[in-house]
């Protein structure tokens, strides 16, 4: 049984009362993780929402560009991270934007190293077990907006990254509340799921624009491997690993992967996970961690795809986010 918590402003918190407005139900054409993952991805109206870009400078001599929408007044701000090769322009992230400032939340989009309007200075890029990025911009948001609380959201890589981060920090941690969005908590596994069957097709498509950037970079930096393979674990283990200081594959996803940082979370942590994700499998979640810990509410679907949600209400998993972060204030 889950105790209440200690906020850092003192408030006593039983996670456990926080329950979603509405379960998630979806139609019936709806069948399987794949069609809620394509057919959100595909079939998604993506209009951009009115961004303002900020660009910063990192202690590295390299630059980060983010995208804020200002609700106004005194507004928290959550800080949204994407997934594999995404960006502030993914569905996902737009309609969050959009549903944060309806609901009077403010929103800084990060978009990772080489993955906003231009390719970054430095030879590494990003990864998913990098934090000091967001580190940094969550301390560089809350020295700008000192009387504004801070959030942070992250889909997929970007939940690993904000899980595994939360860990780290502990109670030091500068945000309030965080939701983490089809995580792929334990790497290792999702690598060997993402190289099976129709999965390849995903996998495929990473690697276009994963190998399209290496070879972009490398005219700057001829160190740079040249990639020779077919899946995401030998882009791993031939340029990930040799770009960001790890042996190999292997060991990236050993030091990368969030799954042993959750037991160390001190703060409200809302964790979105479908059973059908076709991508970060229900059993790369360490669930008993996840049940364990009294900062985490867990909302495991039994439909859905990989942060893809297509539901019979409109908009659930953003209204279901949105409903968590206010509760997180009350």
């Amino acid at each position: 049984m889950q105790e209440s918590t200690l906020e850092p402003n003192g408030r006593s918190t039983n996670i456990n009362t926080f329950q979603p407005a509405s379960t998630f139900n979806s139609p019936a054409w709806c069948f399987n993780g794949h069609v809620h993952t394509i057919a959100c991805s595909v079939l998604h109206r993506n209009k951009l929402p009115p961004y303002k870009r900020i660009t910063i400078s990192t202690p590295d001599d390299d630059f980060l560009e983010l995208d804020f929408i200002d609700a106004g007044g005194q507004t928290p701000i959550t800080i949204l991270l994407h997934g594999l090769e995404g960006s502030s322009n993914r569905y996902y992230m737009s309609a969050l934007a959009e549903t944060l400032k309806k609901s009077g939340i403010s929103s800084l989009s990060m978009n990772l190293r080489s993955c906003g309007s231009h390719m970054n200075r430095q030879m590494r890029f990003y990864h998913s077990g990098e934090t000091s990025d967001l580190n940094f911009v969550a301390n560089w948001a809350q020295a700008k907006f000192p009387e504004r609380t801070l959030f942070s959201v992250g889909f997929s890589l970007g939940g690993n990254i904000l899980v595994k981060w939360l860990g780290e920090q502990k109670k030091a941690v500068p945000v309030s509340a965080a939701v983490a969005v089809s995580a792929p908590f334990d790497l290792e596994k999702c690598s060997t799921t993402i190289e099976q069957g129709f999965n390849k097709i995903y996998e495929y498509r990473f690697l276009q624009t994963l190998v399209s950037k290496a070879n972009k970079k490398r005219k700057r930096y001829p160190q740079i491997p040249h990639f020779h393979g077919s899946t995401l674990r030998d882009f791993d283990d031939q340029i990930t690993s040799k770009i960001h200081g790890f042996a190999d594959a292997k060991d990236y996803y050993e030091k990368a992967s969030s799954a042993p940082y959750v037991k160390d979370i001190r703060v409200p942590t809302l964790i979105i996970h479908s059973k059908e994700d076709p991508i970060c499998p229900i059993d790369a979640v360490p669930l008993e961690d996840v049940y364990h810990n009294p900062y985490i509410k867990p909302v495991i679907t039994q439909k859905g795809g990989h942060v893809g949600f297509w539901s019979i209400t409109d908009g659930w998993l953003n209204k279901t986010i949105t409903q968590f972060l206010n509760w997180s204030q009350q």
